[in-house]
């Protein structure tokens, strides 16, 4: 543009095509660039693209704002704002058609000569052109003109002021009568309209944003505000405008149109442009006057604001599309993240900007990444191994299919880490116990570990040529010999035989030899300050190192929970110490934060692997060895008027003469029926849940219940089958088991109605944070 910095607009139907505008127009056509060699005439845009300049337009002299016709017809069709107020329209010389010809070169003339400010085309009825002029005191600043109207110049126009030829003025290419005059004596800095309804027109005004209604055109929607240039709406969400002031960015919800819902960093430098990208959802890209910089605030994940005080966040970042100052850029239209930016002396670039990557790491160990509108995945070829030994696999194969409780002890088949060992000997609590269990455990698995490549038979001839000389060959050889055996067992046993009297310290610490025959050789070949010396040293090995072999020396003490912290903390086998722990005494174990803290956490692990009956049963077995873990009630039965649980008060109000079995609480057959809430004696009637009418039966059909006395249950509507067929003997039977239902209606066929069931059991339904239950009366 005359004297001022070139700009860029994309074509909105050619995404291939693109203006440059300063003081001439520029057409250009961008192509992918096959050879490092460019052709003539072409310009180097990045590394894969290049553009080549397809024709120019020379006709249109001091232009101050271009904006490009919607529509695909006329395609190449340019509405120019010149510094005397008038709007051009023309053409790159690329449309034949009649419709075409007939528009280029009319004008649009206002009564008093001042500067056009900013152009929009309406995008629904592309006929009507807005225009923003510069402040004249008996002029309205924003015209709006309708290109396909035939007006010639009104006589009261002076021809001095609108510079017409007579040629001009008989061509009928002049238009001087808009189709709407808004904002007068006021000036127009921006302008845009709103997609949510063509008769909307948002203006940049000197001191105020305002919506103008083209339908009563006597009344304005106003705010006041510095920030009126450079105004857009999100095309992702037409209720979102930005505009600008200086170096600070506003952002507007035209829902709450009292005050901007969020300011931007103010910049040291005035801002030159703003824009939204067309690809992508709420990113803001501002340029700053004499920068290389552009920098994007994204706004996708913005909530919107409840209160008034209320700011959403966003993410900032900046990019550097080349190494000159930038004029401008301009995002392309169907590209994702791609503009073209040109700098002041008309050197452009091709610039993608690259999505921030937020990783995705599955509970079952898949990793996903997400980048712009692509999802990855990521997989790994040859390597299974490595996510078979990763723990959070073993935990989670355990429990699905290893791990079972039976009767209260935790029994596993999973080999190889210690921790099948270390679940089997935490049922025993004592120490004689965990000692007699050596004896019992079987070696076979210790002894008939690989050998290597040693004949066995040169152990044998070894091993019968023991002798207890000192100072013999066979003791150097054999001492020789120890430094090539792989196998634990035969390394420690030939240092024992080598050893000194009371000195066993190549047996003792063998590491690879398992601890409880360490320990059973201490016992029988140390003496007692020896043996606690030992025993000492070793416990406090085991401590450090995590081993849960260990667990036979330290118990399940407070010294077995620091030897647990140090195998989770080296592993993060959270399951192996839950079940470990689960087994010591209440007082002393359980109620260490450390072991509340691997407990949730495995039930957390459960629950985000989606085993909610594994937890479920994890739940219930920790519930008999922890009585002080089992959760309370959350779901109650409500009353209508004060809102109370009927079960908490029938269970906290005393009653003379009666005890809590006729609030379902104990299985006695003697209950009484309550007709009314006990906190504030409203009728039971107008209970907000109301079990007696079939319709909302619904909503239980899919909960999962049992009896909370004898366990047995299922789904509620399979219950409610079951028990409307069931002969009455069985039910009399069930009774006689748990005591738990009372018939109300008599005869070989007749069961219990379903609300008395419900009265009398625990509905419980799996959610995903602990067990749901649901006391009724």
């Amino acid at each position: 543009m005359s004297g001022s910095k070139p700009d860029i607009l994309w074509a909105p139907h050619h995404v291939d095509r693109f203006v440059v505008c300063d003081s001439e127009l520029s057409l250009y056509h961008i192509d992918s660039a096959v050879s490092s060699e460019l052709k003539a005439g072409s310009l180097r845009l990045s590394e894969e693209t290049t553009a080549t300049l397809l024709s120019i337009n020379s006709d249109t002299p001091y232009m101050k704002c271009v904006a490009w016709y919607p529509k695909y017809d006329p395609e190449c069709l340019l509405a120019v704002g010149q510094a005397n107020g008038r709007v051009v329209l023309t053409s790159l010389g690329q449309d034949h058609n009649s419709k075409s010809k007939d528009l280029i070169g009319k004008e649009f003339v206002p009564k008093h000569a001042r500067q056009c400010n900013t152009l929009a085309w309406n995008p629904l009825d592309s006929n009507w052109l807005a225009a923003g002029l510069d402040k004249h005191r008996a002029d309205f600043s924003v015209l709006i003109w309708d290109i396909s109207s035939k007006y010639a110049p009104e006589t009261a126009v002076a021809t001095e002021k609108v510079r017409l030829s007579a040629g001009d003025a008989e061509s009928g290419l002049v238009v001087t009568k808009p189709l709407y005059e808004l904002g007068q004596n006021d000036a127009c800095l921006s302008l845009c309209w709103l997609p949510r309804d063509q008769k909307l027109l948002l203006a940049g005004m000197h001191r105020n944003l305002a919506i103008f209604d083209l339908r009563n055109t006597s009344q304005k929607i106003f705010v006041n505000t510095k920030a009126v240039q450079g105004v857009t709406v999100d095309p992702y969400f037409h209720d979102r405008v930005a505009s600008f002031y200086e170096g600070q960015v506003a952002i507007w919800d035209l829902r709450k149109f009292e005050k901007p819902v969020l300011t931007l960093t103010e910049q040291p430098k005035p801002l030159t442009k703003v824009a939204w990208c067309p690809t992508r959802t709420g990113l803001l890209a501002t340029l700053t006057r004499d920068s290389n910089i552009i920098r994007l605030y994204d706004m996708q994940h913005t909530p919107t604001p409840i209160g008034d005080e209320t700011e959403p966040t966003i993410i900032e970042r900046s990019v550097q599309p080349c190494e000159n100052y930038i004029a401008s850029f301009a995002w392309h239209p169907t590209s994702q993240n791609r503009m073209v930016v040109v700098t002041p002396n008309r050197t452009m670039s091709d610039f993608t900007v690259f999505e921030r990557i937020s990783l995705a790491w599955s509970p079952v160990t898949s990793l996903m990444w997400a980048c712009g509108r692509h999802l990855y995945e990521c997989t790994e070829e040859g390597k299974a191994s490595s996510l078979e030994k990763d723990i959070a696999t073993k935990m989670r194969l355990r429990a699905l299919s290893r791990v079972a409780v039976y009767d209260g002890k935790v029994k596993t088949l999973e080999p190889g880490d210690g921790s099948g060992f270390v679940l089997f000997i935490c049922q025993y609590s004592s120490y004689s116990s965990a000692f007699h269990l050596c004896s019992l455990l079987n070696e076979k698995d210790y002894l008939a570990t690989k050998v290597g490549d040693l004949n066995l038979n040169v152990v044998a001839m070894a091993l019968s040529g023991y002798t207890d000389e000192k100072n013999s060959l066979w003791r150097e050889m054999c001492s020789t010999l120890r430094l090539q055996l792989n196998n634990p067992y035969l390394c420690a046993m030939f240092a024992f035989l080598t050893s000194e009297s009371g000195s066993y310290d190549g047996v003792l610490y063998e590491n690879n030899v398992a601890v409880r025959d360490r320990v059973a050789f201490a016992c029988k070949f140390l003496n007692d300050a020896q043996l606690n010396r030992f025993i000492e040293k070793l416990t406090n090995e085991m401590k450090e190192a995590g081993n849960l072999e260990g667990i036979l020396l330290t118990g399940l003490t407070k010294d077995g929970v620091d030897l647990m912290e140090s195998y989770v903390d080296r592993t993060g086998d959270v399951q192996t110490a839950s079940y470990c722990m689960l087994q010591g005494s209440p007082s002393d174990v359980l109620k260490d934060e450390r072991v509340q803290y691997w407990i949730e956490n495995y039930r957390n692990l459960l629950d985000a692997w989606r085993f909610w009956h594994k937890r479920a049963e994890f739940d219930i077995h920790r519930s008999k060895l922890d009585p002080s873990s089992k959760p309370l009630a959350q779901v109650f039965v409500s009353c209508n008027f004060c809102g109370k649980s009927i079960s908490y008060s029938c269970s906290a109000i005393p009653h003379q003469g009666r005890g809590f079995s006729q609030y379902g609480v104990s299985g006695s057959p003697t209950k009484s029926k309550v007709t009314s809430c006990p906190g504030c004696r409203g009728s039971k009637s107008d209970e907000k849940v109301d079990l007696s009418k079939d319709k909302k039966l619904a909503q239980f059909s899919n909960w999962f219940t049992w009896c909370h006395n004898c366990r047995h249950g299922g789904h509620a509507g399979h219950m409610l089958s079951w028990f409307r067929f069931l002969p009455f003997t069985s039910l009399m039977s069930s009774q006689r088991s748990h005591q738990l239902f009372t018939p109300s209606i008599t005869g070989p066929a007749a069961g219990p109605a379903f609300g008395d069931i419900l009265l009398w059991c625990y509905f419980t339904y799996w959610k995903k944070s602990s067990e749901l239950k649901m006391n009724l009366l």
